[in-house]
């Protein structure tokens, strides 16, 4: 019990340590960008020259307090050889309500730094076409803010996450919407709890063959080709309508198990929101 009270008494303390500190460390400042997923919690510390010091992925727990996100962003930083003081800004992306001011707190707590919010109120500099805006997420908007920044238009940006989704930006980077549908990893649950002989599965491990011989082999098949086969199909769809060459980028946790598999040209950049969080907080920060 002692240990545990001296340990969150040192993160409790950080915060005021790191606002005396933070002046003495303008050389080395870094910002650091959480994009908050239903899956996954993805976090980079940024330094001054726009490159990238660390990623990291945490599993989304709704349950976890704030202290108890403190505990896991102060063990990252120092895991990754971060100064808890260098950490001057931040900025949280998230599309699960509950746990945005829950790690607002942590940072405050760890870094001494309020974080911004992407939502309603900060300045992304995007042209939203949709119907409402405000419906807008922001895992789409960063990724949109980064796509602009980085690749030519009109571009698609194609997420792989818990949710499989495309944003069409037309040309001068206009965001005009896009296309949402069941991620990999949903649709394998919703198979196995559908039928009673399909086991539940993984992705680890490429299937051999389009014609699966076993009932695994099958159904990664049937997943993994299946879904770079939708992408393929959804991106002839996207080109009609948009017309002319497209952009297109692929991003997300899954990106990497299913886009070699697709036959469309696509750029895979596995940090593009991220880096639409920094752009956004370099835009936004004061």
């Amino acid at each position: 019990m002692h240990n545990i009270y001296v340990l969150m008494y040192t993160i409790l303390t950080a915060g005021a340590e790191n606002a005396a500190r933070r002046t003495f460390v303008r050389e080395n400042a870094m910002i650091l960008t959480i994009d908050v997923g239903n899956t996954n919690i993805v976090l980079a510390l940024f330094a001054d020259d726009g490159g990238i010091s660390a990623v990291s992925r945490i599993s989304t727990d709704r349950g976890r307090m704030s202290d108890e996100y403190a505990v896991l962003l102060r063990n990252i930083a120092l895991l990754h050889g971060a100064e808890l003081s260098c950490v001057t800004g931040a900025i949280i992306s998230s599309v699960v309500p509950p746990l945005t001011n829950q790690l607002k707190k942590a940072i405050m707590t760890v870094f001494g730094v309020n974080a911004l919010i992407v939502g309603p109120g900060l300045k992304t500099g995007l042209n939203i076409r949709i119907d409402d805006p405000s419906q807008l997420g922001s895992d789409l908007a960063c990724g949109a803010v980064a796509a602009i920044n980085k690749y030519p238009t009109p571009c698609v940006i194609v997420d792989l996450g818990t949710a499989t989704k495309f944003t069409a930006l037309g040309k001068n980077g206009v965001f005009l919407g896009g296309a949402i549908l069941p991620g990999v990893n949903i649709s394998l649950d919703a198979l196995s709890q559908g039928a009673a002989q399909l086991p539940h599965i993984s992705l680890d491990g490429e299937p051999k063959s389009v014609i699966g011989t076993n009932t695994v082999d099958c159904m990664r098949s049937g997943v993994i080709y299946g879904t770079a086969s939708m992408i393929d199909g959804m991106l002839d769809r996207f080109r009609e309508e948009l017309g002319g060459d497209l952009t297109v980028v692929a991003t997300g946790g899954l990106a990497g198990d299913i886009i070699p598999h697709c036959r469309s040209s696509m750029i895979l950049d596995s940090d593009l929101l991220l880096e639409g969080l920094r752009i956004l907080y370099l835009k936004n920060a004061k």
